[in-house]
């Protein structure tokens, strides 16, 4: 049975799959450049109070790169006793440090309670950032804490096929890989092995 997913998860997820295979034996980084953040905030329209009207600039191009550095650590540390992703294993940050940005990322936006009151609706309270520029990276590292806080982080896996680096959420008890075509990749490569033991 396919188990949902929360926001909060998908846009951890989606924030650390912002680092992928490319195609060719390597990995790639979609967020290279602050035309980059911008198209990637602009396609998660649940980030931000005003996603289409954002335009990132390189300090918030640099504040996510580093918070996604934290939440990929935190993510291998998630995963254990497996492997993490193999675009991690080498250049890891320490738990500790990665938790430390990410709780500085949570607190660079403090908020303050902001009263609606439009004409013939009743009164709404919400809470508004002081500082919107680094409202961003704030919520991301908000949703982060509160999926890494969930038991579905338990669900949390390292998809461990040929030339993936991917993390993923765990749907069903046999799920081994992040999709379809990685089990195909998987299987393949055993059977690659095999063949080539006996000959």
């Amino acid at each position: 049975m396919r188990e949902p997913m929360s926001r909060d998860a998908r846009l951890a997820l989606d924030l650390a799959l912002t680092i992928r295979h490319d195609g060719s034996g390597g990995v790639t980084d979609d967020l290279t450049e602050p035309a980059d953040l911008t198209a990637w905030v602009r396609a998660h329209p649940e980030v931000l109070p005003d996603t289409g009207r954002f335009t990132a600039s390189p300090e918030q191009l640099a504040a996510v790169r580093e918070l996604r550095a934290a939440v990929r650590a935190l993510f291998a540390r998630a995963v254990r006793p497996g492997a993490p992703s193999p675009a991690d294993a080498a250049r890891l940050l320490p738990v500790p440090e990665a938790v430390r940005l990410l709780n500085e990322a949570a607190a660079r936006t403090p908020t303050v309670p902001v009263l609606d009151w439009p004409d013939e609706a009743a009164p709404v309270a919400h809470r508004r950032p002081v500082r919107p520029d680094d409202e961003l990276t704030s919520s991301l590292a908000h949703a982060v804490i509160a999926f890494l806080a969930s038991p579905e982080r338990e669900r949390l896996r390292a998809c461990h096929a040929p030339r993936c680096v991917r993390y993923f959420l765990k749907e069903h008890a046999r799920q081994e890989w992040c999709k379809p075509s990685c089990g195909n990749r998987a299987r393949v490569a055993r059977h690659h092995q095999r063949h080539k033991a006996t000959a």
